[in-house]
């Protein structure tokens, strides 16, 4: 059974900075230097060099598990509810209440 490899987006973004962006190497380089990068943060990286808007790939998008809950324990946390939990990461509240239902905590 082949084991799934994700690529190395911290080398990905890190070229694209050098290469294209030098100028916005240090507003990302927070986010570059955790120790585990999130789908979150690879969106964030994203927005951040290319401004691109959120809402034409919305559609497409997918989590992690280790993600998901994440938001559930930012939501429990800040005491959201399912509404401000999916405005806040740009969610459907269909999909926070799927989540919900999916992974009870």
């Amino acid at each position: 059974m082949k084991k799934y490899v994700t690529p190395d987006f911290r080398q990905i973004y890190k070229d694209i900075l050098t290469r294209k962006y030098p100028e916005k190497y240090e507003t990302c380089e927070g986010v570059l230097l955790k120790k585990n990068i999130f789908t979150l943060d690879i969106l964030k990286i994203n927005a951040l060099i290319f401004g691109i808007s959120e809402k034409n790939s919305q559609k497409y998008r997918s989590y992690k598990e280790s993600d998901i809950l994440y938001m559930l324990e930012y939501q429990k946390k800040n005491k959201l509810n399912n509404g401000q939990l999916a405005d806040h990461f740009k969610l459907s509240r269909n999909t926070v209440t799927k989540w919900k239902k999916i992974y009870k905590s």
